[in-house]
């Protein structure tokens, strides 16, 4: 772990930490009437992203995604149309910002923070889901698993995000609403900061990292941020 009078890079994920995915509730409310196998269907993707990975193979988030639906829809006898994938590929695709997150992103910005994301998902589109949500402006770099064709919480996937800075693992700060994504990070030297949007909390079980920072909003994340990094006794002389 970093001193902390170094200035880390804030590292986002961007798949429900910023990007809010219960704006494809309606596609599943229409395809199994119940809105809430969207979380079924969200833990199966993240579950076989990362089997993928630790079986040493490789296929793009998007696909995964396409395929755990599918998945989803045959243990309950639904099967999934064309129109429903391609539904799902658009909404996931122009996903709102959460409402606290531009606030968020301009006190860390405005603090003199470096912001960049690393997520799952490709990120060579253009406009990219973070140029549609109106939030692309506040980051320097964009960064994609594609790069290491292996998902977090692989270290990495962290590891190549420092590289490409130019940094250490330690000079790296990661905000997610997912323990695992924190978990790993932290495990590859990096500090964490926990998110707890709903459907997402801190698990207490020995040996599993404590984040650094953990807030349930995320201008207060980011407030505990800059206090930790901003503070006038960081810039005081010794």
């Amino acid at each position: 772990m970093s001193s902390d009078t170094s200035t880390p890079t804030i590292v986002f994920d961007v798949n429900e930490t910023l990007l809010d995915i219960t704006t494809l509730e309606p596609l599943f409310e229409r395809v199994f009437g119940d809105p809430t196998v969207l979380r079924e269907w969200f833990a199966q993707l993240i579950l076989y992203s990362q089997t993928m990975t630790l079986s040493g193979l490789y296929t793009a988030f998007g696909e995964l995604g396409v395929g755990s639906l599918r998945m989803v829809a045959a243990t309950r006898g639904i099967t999934i149309a064309d129109g429903d994938v391609d539904e799902l590929r658009q909404r996931m695709g122009t996903m709102p910002a959460h409402p606290d997150v531009a606030p968020a992103l301009t006190r860390l910005r405005d603090a003199g923070f470096c912001l960049v994301t690393l997520t799952n998902s490709p990120s060579s589109f253009s406009p990219t889901p973070l140029e549609r949500a109106g939030i692309g402006e506040f980051f320097e770099r964009a960064f994609s698993v594609d790069a290491v064709r292996k998902f977090k919480p692989a270290p990495e996937t962290y590891q190549h995000v420092a590289t490409e800075l130019g940094v250490k693992t330690s000079d790296l700060c990661l905000v997610a609403c997912h323990l695992w994504d924190t978990v790993g990070a932290q495990a590859a030297g990096c500090h964490g900061a926990l998110l707890t949007r709903p459907h997402n909390a801190i698990l207490p079980a020995a040996g599993v990292p404590v984040p650094d920072f953990v807030a349930s909003e995320l201008g207060d994340l980011a407030d505990q941020i800059v206090r930790r990094w901003k503070s006038p006794s960081q810039h005081s002389p010794a």
